[in-house]
């Protein structure tokens, strides 16, 4: 819950159906306790996975209109930022002139920026928004970039534990990037030889989350070669295709975000404000897709078909239909997101070895 009065500005994108962009964090965030102000990048009727969609992008002159309104009037009050989906450069960059002004006007905003740019090697926003969002980094308190995002700011391929933690090396000293997460990961062999003994997952299809904050305490000596503590854990995989994942994940995040403070201290050892809001985020959002998907699979036969681009191609309602009864089930789940009925989900734990650890392919780390 917020832990006194707070506002967040919102900005991303709205669907009239479903549960993606806004639609996915307006709801969680005022479940939490937090006013919530909303402008939307683009007003659509549902999101790009149905195959079908209408609606408009909002205008870069139209954001700035709603900026300059809002603060005519004073009504541009956010203790946080909360960026999403925006898809081009000249909307992105009124948005991170907004952005700029009030870090400006309150160095204490909170600001987490969810780079949406694309997923799984494939852009979906135009390519120019990439170097403006690379000039935001520093702006932000938290980035949430996927694991193809984070190689899209960084310009690393991300194939193999050096390159993973070269790409955190660049966020955290080159753009000044105080917490980075990046959730969804695919375990990768690699990546599976690199997690400690605590971390690394039984057999099985799992994802994982993987949290890194610069830190003004002193590191262990394992850890003090790096710039910063690393916290990860993993979950097992849902089946199944979900829209608004991230959008939902970055909202939980950002309202379980709380820096520590000499009142309000780590809460366990080694803990970070961010690994612990990323356990908060990651327990409730996977608590979330197991409702979820259990809700589907209760659904008629005709609305849980398979993925077929032929069949789909030759009746487009067949894939509508599978799209809509995977919807985020946030109305059902609202007691998870206010933290009754979670399942037991492990708390993100201190990766205290990831910055001096040496890796030999094919070899568990016992360190």
């Amino acid at each position: 819950m917020a832990q006194f009065p707070e506002r967040v500005l919102s900005i991303q994108s709205h669907v009239v159906f479903g549960y993606v962009g806004g639609k996915a964090a307006v709801f969680p965030l005022q479940c939490l306790g937090y006013d919530v102000d909303v402008v939307n990048t683009v007003n659509f009727s549902n999101h790009a996975g149905y195959g079908r969609s209408g609606g408009s992008k909002t205008t870069a002159a139209e954001l700035n209109a709603i900026f300059e309104s809002m603060e005519q009037n004073e009504l541009l009050l956010p203790t946080r930022l909360l960026t999403g989906y925006i898809p081009g450069a000249e909307a992105l960059s009124a948005v991170e002139r907004l952005a700029s002004k009030l870090k400006h006007s309150r160095p204490s905003l909170i600001y987490l920026l969810d780079p949406v740019m694309g997923d799984a090697g494939r852009l979906y926003v135009a390519a120019d928004v990439i170097p403006v969002y690379r000039e935001m980094l520093p702006l932000a308190t938290i980035i949430t970039p996927n694991w193809f995002e984070v190689e899209i700011l960084t310009g690393v391929e991300l194939n193999d534990f050096a390159s993973l933690r070269k790409a955190l090396s660049i966020l955290h000293l080159q753009y000044h990037v105080p917490n980075a997460v990046i959730s969804s990961i695919p375990l990768k062999q690699w990546l599976v030889d690199a997690l400690p003994p605590s971390i690394r997952p039984p057999h099985g299809d799992h994802l994982l989350c993987i949290t890194s904050s610069v830190t003004d305490a002193p590191l262990s000596s394992d850890s003090s070669s790096g710039p910063s503590l690393v916290h990860a854990q993993w979950v097992p995989t849902i089946p199944g295709y979900f829209s608004g994942v991230g959008d939902l994940f970055s909202a939980l995040l950002l309202a379980h975000f709380h820096p520590h403070t000499s009142d309000t201290p780590p809460q366990a050892p080694g803990a970070t404000a961010l690994s612990e809001a990323a356990s908060q985020a990651l327990a409730k959002t996977h608590t979330l897709l197991q409702v979820t998907h259990e809700q589907s699979m209760r659904l008629p036969a005709e609305e849980r078909q398979p993925s077929d681009d032929e069949l789909d191609g030759a009746d487009p309602l067949r894939k509508t239909r599978r799209m809509r009864g995977r919807e985020l089930a946030l109305i059902q789940g609202q007691n998870i997101i206010r933290g009754a009925d979670l399942d037991d989900t492990l708390p993100l734990k201190l990766w205290d070895a990831f910055w001096s650890q040496e890796v030999v392919p094919g070899v568990h780390v016992d360190a």
